[in-house]
């Protein structure tokens, strides 16, 4: 084979690979807590962007095939980056709640009567089970609420949640981390509406 043969066959082996590499991924997001009906109350509150390790700190969906070990799902991603996602849901569903009169984001511009700061714990599939096949999710957020007035703490509280994934396939487990993510937003907008007092 010439030297120009081979360099062409290389191009064209990189071309390819880097097609694949660049293909979009199906974007998926996760739903917020219904609304409930009736009137809502007086306070506002802001829910400022979740903190996150850097490997939550992304769009990709994470993947522990270990506990020291970092991957994300080949043929999927979030809508949104982690910390984003997790923001949008907390203000939708605790302005569904209708406890507070308004929900909003940091820098919208909102005087609120409360600051909730997130935090991001876990939010990542873990190995399928050996023995059944299924895939864990694991959703783990800590909320910390503050009386904006003086910035004093009001309370801290951590929530998780499990769901089981019945493959490792991107639909399934995007449906566990919704059930996942549902548990912790009930237990979380619960106790937010009571702690804001």
């Amino acid at each position: 084979m010439t030297r120009i043969s081979l360099l062409f066959v290389l191009l064209l082996s990189a071309c390819s690979v880097f097609s694949k590499a660049s293909a979009p991924l199906d974007a998926y997001t996760l739903q917020p807590l219904p609304a409930v009906q009736g009137p809502s109350g007086a306070r506002h509150l802001v829910v400022e962007l979740p903190t996150a390790s850097g490997a939550l700190a992304t769009d990709r969906i994470l993947i522990k095939p270990t506990p020291l070990q970092a991957q994300y799902l080949p043929k999927g991603r979030w809508v949104d980056p982690v910390p984003e996602l997790v923001q949008t849901l907390l203000v939708a569903s605790l302005q569904n709640s209708g406890v507070f009169r308004l929900v909003g984001r940091d820098g919208a511009g909102l005087t609120p009567d409360f600051v909730a700061l997130v935090e991001v714990n876990d939010f990542q599939a873990e190995a399928p089970d050996a023995a059944t096949h299924q895939t864990p999710v694991h959703v783990g957020l800590t909320l910390t609420l503050l009386n904006e007035t003086d910035r004093h703490l009001i309370g801290s509280h951590r929530f998780d949640a499990t769901g089981m994934a019945a493959s490792a396939a991107t639909l399934s487990v995007v449906a566990a981390f919704d059930a996942a993510t549902r548990q912790v937003l009930t237990d979380a907008v619960t106790w937010v509406n009571r702690t804001a007092r």
